[in-house]
């Protein structure tokens, strides 16, 4: 049934009356089936059947990333204005950070992933400033429509050139190292009618440059939403091919590197809205009109992003666009406070759980080290693959 559904990418079903039309709006038909299918695979894992029930004793590990589509120009508003939100994160996120800390005594860890299209230095220092004092590390944004391989390729390397002058690009191997969020959802050429993107062959080309990992989704309810979901993959077959994150197999331990993207996606489900009947696509996104709960953390955790045959380790992944003053609020002030006091009161106990706050480097390290059968408290491989960039040096 979910490769079915997974069939009717190319078809609009939005025009259609009657529950056709509802599901084709919403986008459903790309993912549902796949997300039940993967709930029954995890509740017949979680019985005992298929694994020995020893594997789950023990504590278990929470990883939670926020991964921040930052842009300080959202909504095209004038460069002051940016100016000001960006000031906005650099004196209220140190007080919100200060306040809490993980099983291993570090604050809350802010990825932002910035975007190449507007780069100015004094967006970019501030927020240096931060992940030097340990509060998170700075990835690669790009919004982009109508490229081709080469174009897409000078603004990759002119915003990997830019970012690189402020020390939060991590290098390996000589080459810059970095994660990538695609603007407007779009990896790969993923919408019906081209836009946003325009190469098919993006997912090659970002690994040519040094991308060694994908977060992009989920991005539901957005045609762009792959198939796959609740899941780390690898892409399989040819990655030069238009939308060719659609077509993968998750990583387990003893899966070996591959000369590819790793796909890490956040969590996906249909959960009902709290107090009511009705239910809603949880995507994991967060902002002034759905701030993080208590409810929505229960709801990411049980879909149990792993490794598979490391089930212990449990990454949460949720996403947001941080910048705007509204969403700003919700993820500086009391909203996020409740949230993180509900992390460490209901994950952070020391014996059932232990919480980690992590990047997005540091989230794709910890499931490298998993594949490679790495085991025990996750924190031994944050820098496991990927080393920390030199502005993160003197990080907490």
């Amino acid at each position: 049934m979910a490769g079915a559904l997974r069939g009717l990418w190319d078809v609009d079903l939005s025009g259609l009356p009657g529950p056709l039309g509802t599901l084709g709006k919403k986008e459903l038909h790309l993912w549902v089936g796949s997300w039940l299918k993967d709930r029954a695979r995890k509740e017949i894992e979680r019985r005992g059947i298929g694994r020995k029930r020893s594997e789950m004793g023990g504590t278990r590990h929470l990883l939670f990333a926020l991964c921040d589509h930052y842009e300080p120009l959202h909504g095209d508003v004038p460069f002051d204005r940016g100016l000001a939100r960006v000031q906005a994160w650099r004196t209220r996120y140190p007080k919100l950070a200060e306040a809490f800390r993980d099983s291993n005594g570090r604050p809350p860890r802010h990825s932002y992933f910035f975007p190449g299209e507007q780069y100015d230095p004094r967006f970019i220092e501030p927020l240096a400033e931060m992940c030097a004092a340990g509060m998170g590390e700075v990835e690669v944004h790009l919004h982009h429509d109508g490229d081709t391989r080469e174009t897409l390729r000078a603004s990759l390397e002119k915003t990997l050139a830019d970012l690189d002058r402020h020390g939060v690009v991590p290098r390996l191997h000589g080459k810059p190292a970095w994660a990538f969020i695609h603007g407007n959802w779009c990896l790969a050429n993923g919408r019906r009618d081209g836009r946003w993107c325009g190469v098919d062959d993006e997912m090659e080309l970002l690994w040519e440059l040094g991308c060694y990992a994908d977060v992009t989704f989920p991005s539901a309810p957005d045609e762009s939403q792959p198939g796959i979901v609740n899941s780390i993959y690898y892409p399989r077959g040819d990655v030069r091919r238009r939308r060719a994150y659609e077509d993968g197999e998750a990583v387990s331990v003893g899966t070996p590197p591959q000369d590819r993207l790793l796909l890490i996606e956040g969590p996906i489900a249909l959960a009902r809205r709290p107090g009511g009947r009705a239910i809603r696509i949880e995507s994991a996104s967060i902002d002034h009109g759905d701030p993080p709960t208590a409810s929505r953390l229960a709801t990411w955790v049980e879909q149990e992003v792993t490794v598979r045959g490391r089930p212990e380790w449990v990454f949460v992944k949720v996403h947001t666009h941080g910048a705007p003053e509204r969403n700003a609020e919700a993820l500086l002030g009391e909203a996020t406070h409740r949230f993180h006091e509900a992390l460490g009161q209901n994950y952070n106990d020391g014996e059932r759980w232990k919480l980690h706050y992590v990047t997005a480097r540091e989230m794709f390290n910890v499931a490298r080290a998993a594949m490679d059968g790495k085991r025990g408290d996750p924190s031994d491989w944050f820098d496991y693959e990927v080393p920390p960039p030199a502005r993160a040096s003197a990080r907490s």
